[in-house]
């Protein structure tokens, strides 16, 4: 068993206080007044360190989106990765599910159960054309709290960088397919939600395409290396929610995966002005809850309309036809 202290910080406007530890997994929250209390809707951003164990897996995600429902959350974001990392190309196919496979019935039994609204941040999806190319999409899955899928946003931007003297060498694409299109924003009891995944986050277009279809939070699940996230993480992230005028939740994965890979953490969740409105840290499994006030929302985009000011699409690309 692992020992670790799980902290719950609870951010209610201004205030943040550490609502809970725990050792091995199993915990109780005490809170000091509920979230529930809350006029606005409540989002749960979670953090967690996915092993190839996908039982083990599960039972840590339960536990976090169980705690989380209990503080007041109506929604529960995890990871990138939520269901297992694996150690090797072969063992991430081979571990590989459709989506009618059992962990996702396991997540639509949970949230029907609960009655909460999950974001699946990255799930191993094995492709249309499994039994010929073994290959796998990487699905971003929104559930309703009937126990309903609503949306599939299968990742598009994949990650095959080398960073040499930095430690960072992967090649999504060698086992992943990219998704074809983006998805409409999904309406939610937190609001209108724009669904991306990880690397998408370094492409400001898949942003500003999901603002312009109506999205009021940005979602960018992630399991972000140790040198790209000291790097950029934080940074990207209030970018995205300071150009979009979007809040922006971003759960993440943490700490060693296996003996090949570790993930960077900091979950984070921003709010519109570029504000961070909470960051679940870098060393342990934890869950930031935050508010959803889509007043401040459109008191900022009222007071600098900046999607008003913005030139038509071929203002920008004018010096490529010159």
């Amino acid at each position: 068993m692992i020992n670790l202290m799980v902290v719950l910080r609870c951010c209610f406007g201004k205030q943040a206080k550490q609502l809970i530890s725990h050792s091995a997994w199993k915990y109780s929250i005490q809170v000091g007044h509920r979230m529930s209390t809350s006029p606005h809707p409540v989002a749960a951003v979670c953090q967690v360190t996915a092993t190839p164990d996908k039982e083990a897996n599960y039972s840590a995600c339960r536990q976090l989106v169980e705690g989380a429902k209990e503080s007041g959350a109506c929604m529960v974001f995890l990871p990138e990765a939520f269901d297992y990392i694996g150690s090797s190309r072969e063992e991430t196919l081979s571990l590989s599910e459709s989506l009618t496979g059992d962990t996702i019935s396991r997540y639509t039994q949970l949230a029907r159960k609960l009655k909460v609204w999950l974001s699946l941040g990255g799930f191993h999806e094995r492709g249309h054309e499994w039994e010929t190319d073994r290959r796998i999409f990487n699905s971003h899955i929104i559930i309703n709290d009937q126990g309903s899928v609503v949306s599939v946003y299968r990742k598009s931007h994949l990650f095959d960088v080398e960073l040499p003297g930095r430690g960072v060498s992967l090649k999504e694409s060698a086992f992943t397919i990219p998704g074809p299109c983006l998805m409409p924003p999904v309406q939610t009891p937190i609001g209108k939600l724009g669904l991306g995944t990880c690397y998408d986050l370094r492409f400001p277009e898949l942003s500003l395409a999901l603002q312009r279809q109506g999205a009021e939070i940005l979602t960018y699940p992630s399991a972000f290396t140790v040198a790209t996230g000291a790097a950029h993480w934080e940074v990207l992230l209030r970018a995205r929610a300071i150009e979009s005028q979007c809040f922006v939740l971003a759960a993440a994965q943490v700490g060693r995966h296996h003996e090949k890979r570790s993930s960077y953490g900091h979950a984070l969740a921003v709010d519109p002005w570029g504000a961070v409105m909470g960051d679940c840290g870098g060393e342990n499994v934890g869950v930031t809850l935050v508010e959803i006030d889509l007043e401040k929302l459109r008191e900022t985009r009222r007071n600098m309309p900046v999607q008003q000011h913005r030139r038509d699409t071929a203002f920008y690309y004018s010096l490529e036809q010159t």
